[in-house]
Order: structure tokens, then sequence, then C-alpha cells
């Protein structure tokens, strides 16, 4: 028994030495060993080789690759034709007319399909593949294909769960261990430059490790239109995982609410060292406070860029939604960010209503790897003939172009439960914002 407690505790050691040498001292200091570059080659090729399988067993097993999001299966069929179905069974026709009560079904059924499949819905909903990449969460309308497909499926099951599971959450574990030490460390420090070269240094060291935990392979296009001090940064939302994508580039201050448990460890500990702006359940109805600490913020040109999702809510990635407008009502300068993730390799969207924020981290950590693009857009200020809606509005499609995303006008209702009521339409000014109007990050997330 005591060999056998050796022995483990012999491969633990060496298990940790491997990935401190391999992977966190690499992403420490922001290069790579090329570890991820022959891992992401071969996949590729992998899926490639899949792609084809599967478009050789088209023709054969007449399989079906579906390109939307599934809520609904229309029929083809015509009006006239669902007519005569729908009258088949109807009651003997009453002199002098020609209509019975279910010729109403058929305009029913079409006005309750274009409510809950219209073009809002779908943005809440993962976006299905149209060909496979070896993942079952994403094969709804493919089946078994062919042995050789299947071995390498279960061969990918087995590496997802068995290696690359345990590595992440490893990863994972150590990047948010090494935040709450790290920060707090550098939080005894007086406030100074070293000070806060230090909180940055930790924090964009924390974010790499965590990201190589994901297998991120993230590409910063026209890194000379970074957020700068005393900026807002605004991007569009898909994952709470955009704050790693983000921060792995660049140290941001974040705003939201103050939470508990682990949320609230990590919070108190990030603001001893950075200027984070955390409010109180009972300062987050102030809308008038939430925007003097947020103008403040802005106008201290020495302060990290406050980094806010708009939005408000995460989108599955193929378009942009309104933005709230609070975020442009502060002033200073607007920061755009598009962020765009690669379907292929994992879907980056957390849908709230369908996952807990564990489950969603435990689907990631058992993808194969998250690649994204992300593109810093010129800075953007407020013009004098627009107000704060126009001035959202403007920032928003410049980032849906840029991302090659979907600019979707529409008014919608949030609520616990998820998305309570929504009606396409222009967005117009009203009153001034309320603190949840913000799109603050981290409340939402």
């Amino acid at each position: 028994m005591e060999d056998f407690w050796a022995v483990t505790l012999w491969g633990l050691r060496i298990w940790l030495y491997l990935i401190l040498a391999l992977i966190m001292v690499p992403a420490m200091f922001g290069f790579s060993l090329g570890i991820s570059e022959t891992y992401m080659t071969f996949l590729v090729k992998t899926l490639e080789w899949a792609t084809l399988k599967l478009r050789k067993n088209t023709e054969k097993q007449a399989l079906r690759a579906s390109t939307s999001s599934g809520l609904i299966q229309r029929g083809n069929g015509s009006m006239e034709k669902e007519f005569e179905e729908l009258r088949r069974s109807r009651p003997k026709q009453p002199l002098g007319g020609d209509f019975t009560l279910s010729d109403s079904f058929y305009f029913t059924r079409q006005g309750i399909e274009s409510i809950v499949e219209d073009e809002v819905t779908q943005r809440f909903s993962s976006e299905e593949l149209v060909s496979w990449n070896l993942l079952t969460r994403t094969n709804n309308d493919f089946h078994y294909i062919s042995l050789k497909l299947t071995l390498v499926y279960s061969l990918g099951v087995l590496v997802r769960y068995c290696i690359l599971a345990p590595l992440r959450i490893t990863l994972a574990t150590i990047g948010l261990s090494w935040l709450v030490i790290g920060t707090s460390a550098v939080g005894l420090l007086p406030n100074s430059r070293v000070k806060y070269w230090l909180s940055e240094w930790v924090h964009v060291m924390c974010y790499r490790i965590c990201a190589r935990g994901l297998s991120a392979t993230i590409r910063y296009h026209n890194k000379e239109n970074k957020p700068q001090k005393g900026g807002i940064c605004v991007a569009n939302h898909t994952s709470p995982i955009d704050i790693v994508i983000l921060c792995n580039d660049g140290c941001y201050a974040m705003v939201g609410q103050i939470h508990g448990g682990l949320m609230g460890v990590l919070q108190r500990a990030m603001v001893r060292s950075c200027p984070h702006v955390w409010f109180e359940r009972a300062e987050m109805k102030d809308r008038h406070l939430v925007a003097k600490r947020l103008r403040d913020h802005v106008n201290d040109k020495t302060k990290l860029p406050i980094l806010i999702f708009p939005e408000g809510t995460c989108i599955n990635n193929t378009s942009v939604m309104m933005f709230k407008k609070g975020s442009f009502e502060i002033g200073g300068t607007i920061y755009p960010v598009a962020i765009k993730y690669n379907l292929k390799f994992g879907d980056a969207f957390w849908n709230s209503s369908k996952y807990n924020i564990v489950s969603y981290l435990l689907r990631m950590m058992t993808s194969w790897a998250l690649v994204c693009n992300v593109w810093y857009l010129p800075p953007m200020h407020q013009q004098e003939d627009e107000d704060a809606v126009q001035f959202a509005n403007r920032v928003k499609s410049a980032i849906a172009h840029k991302g090659g995303l979907v600019d979707l006008q529409c008014l919608v209702s949030f609520t616990p439960s998820g998305v309570q009521a929504m009606a396409m339409s222009a967005p117009t000014a009203t009153r001034p914002a309320a603190p949840e109007e913000m799109g603050m990050a981290v409340d939402q997330s």
C-alpha cells in the first residue's frame, strides 16, 4: 500500500513539473514552445478528414445537415396542401359556406412558429454546425457513419476527458489560485508605479494561464488601437470567457455587482491591487451614484480602461444585439472591440438558461480548443449632433461589420428566468440609464 501511494505522489509530482515547465512558464512570459501549434495542426487535419468522410457517406446514407438552430421542423408543403390535410376530417359542409374552424389552424401554427423561431430567439441558442466536428453535442443529425470515424470519435472522447480535461482543470485551478494570492500580496504594497505595474503583470499572467487551460488560440488584430487608460472598452458578448480572452492581451478594470462565494473572493482580492469598480446591491439601484463612480474612473487618465459588454447578456456569436445606452452616457473615449469565435473547434456561447456556470465551464474544458479572432477598432467619440442611443448604434454597427456579425435592431426584456418579451424595432432615447442598463460585464455573467 505504501508503494502505491509513493508511486502516486511521484506521478503527481512529475505531472505538475511538466505543467510548470511546458505550459505555465511560457504562459507567464507570453511565449509558446510550439505544443499548441502542433496540436492545432493535427486537430485541423483530423477534422478535415472527418468532414471528407462525412461527405462521402452523405449520398449513401442520405444524411441531412441542419443549418439552423432546429427549434422547429418546418414542412415544405404549400398552403393548399395543408388545407387539404386539415379538411379531410372536417364535418359536413354547412349550406351556403366553405369555411370550417380547422381553416384557422394553419395560420395559427404559422404565427406561433414565427414567434418562437424569429431572428431574435435564434440568437439565444447555440448555432448548429453544418459538418460534424467529432463532438457529440454538435452532432444532432449525424449518427453511425463508418467504423473508422467511430474509432476516431472514441479516441477523441478518451483524449478530451482523460487527458485534456484534467490538464485544463489543473491549469484553471492554479491560475485562479495565483490570481487571489498574487493580487492580495500586491495589495499590501503602497500606491506607486511599481504596485500598478506588478498588479497588471499578475492579472495578465494569471489570465494567460487560464487561457492555456482552455487551449485558447487567439489572434489579435490592429493592436495599435488597443484601449488606453482613461477610456471605455466595449465589446460584443458571447461568454464569461470573453474577459479571459481580452485580458490575455492587456489589463482592464471590471465593473459589476459584489457577489458572495468564490466570485466574491476573487473580487475582493482583485480590488486590493487594481481599481476595479464593484457595487453593493443597494448602490446598484442608484443610477446617479453608479454614473458618478464610472465617470470619476474615466476622468482619471492613470487608471485602467473600463471593460463593459453593452449587450448585457450572452449572444451566440452570430450577431450583435442592441447596446444599452448607459455605457455611452459616461463620456470619454470609446474603444470598440469585436470578438469572433470559431465554432469548428468548440462552441463558446453560454446559454445561461440551459447550463449553470460550472456545467458550461466543464463543457468548454472538454471541447477541442477555443479559437477566436479579436479586432481592435479605432477609438470613437460621440459627435455633437448625436445622442447616447445613436452613438451606441454607431459603435454596435462598427463592431458587427468588423467581426462579420449580423447587426440586429431589437428591444429585449430580460428576467432571471430568461427572455421575457421581445420586439423588432429601432431603439429610441427615453429616460436616463439605470445601472442595469450599463450592460456590466460581471453582473450579467
